[in-house]
């Protein structure tokens, strides 16, 4: 019962978030109707659609503000954001391309880059992005798991194992990148350092309880 009042609860926030944005996308509409060309209103509209999920609607509202300047760098990195969601990830290379030429230092363009040249197939190339996320902003486990999860996927477990293991100590509280070391120790039958993994883990503050899975996976 009180998981299904959780749910309806959430749900309901959910429905009132979508009301307020599209009472805002009206709000804006009507700003933009009654004055000049605003790259501001633009991109608040535009983000308007994303949070409603018009990713369509986003694409050309961005589209039309990178015609007056195309290289705002906001409209460049959302635009290929919708783009993904559209599965257009041709587009949002082009668009991350674009703005890595602008900023070549952005560490969220970088990372997207990786992930649209994945889905690409193109796995070298999103490597040599990763790397360069990682050579900027060091200190970031998500760049280290996004890069374990590649290496993985490109059968090089080893680093695979070393960036799990950056991403635990970057991050010692998150233990999705504890589970995913373990999952990789597990395929490569080694069952007792994962074992290990998982102690370091409960001994850091994790709660034992959530490992219990992979705990009976390393007596198997």
């Amino acid at each position: 019962m009180l998981a299904l009042l959780s749910v309806a609860v959430t749900q309901q926030q959910t429905v009132q978030a979508q009301e307020n944005w599209r009472d805002s996308l009206t709000a804006i509409n009507k700003q933009i109707a009654q004055s000049s060309w605003s790259t501001d209103l633009h991109l608040r509209k535009a983000n308007a659609n994303l949070q409603l999920k018009q990713w369509q609607y986003a694409v050309d509202e961005y589209g039309l503000v990178l015609q007056k300047e195309p290289h705002n760098p906001a409209a460049l990195f959302y635009r290929a954001y919708a783009y993904t969601h559209l599965r257009r990830f041709d587009l949002a290379r082009n668009d991350l391309s674009d703005l890595l030429i602008v900023l070549p230092h952005h560490y969220e363009a970088r990372l997207s880059m990786a992930v649209v040249q994945q889905q690409l197939g193109r796995k070298q190339e999103a490597l040599d992005h990763l790397n360069q996320a990682i050579q900027q902003c060091p200190d970031s486990a998500v760049a280290y798991a996004a890069r374990a999860n590649l290496e993985r996927d490109m059968k090089q477990d080893e680093a695979a194992l070393y960036d799990w293991q950056k991403a635990e100590e970057l991050s010692p509280r998150d233990p999705t990148y504890v589970v995913s070391h373990v999952d990789l120790l597990l395929v490569l039958e080694r069952r007792k350092e994962a074992r290990r993994v998982l102690d370091a883990a409960v001994n850091r503050g994790i709660p034992r309880g959530m490992l219990l899975e992979w705990y009976a996976k390393c007596k198997r």
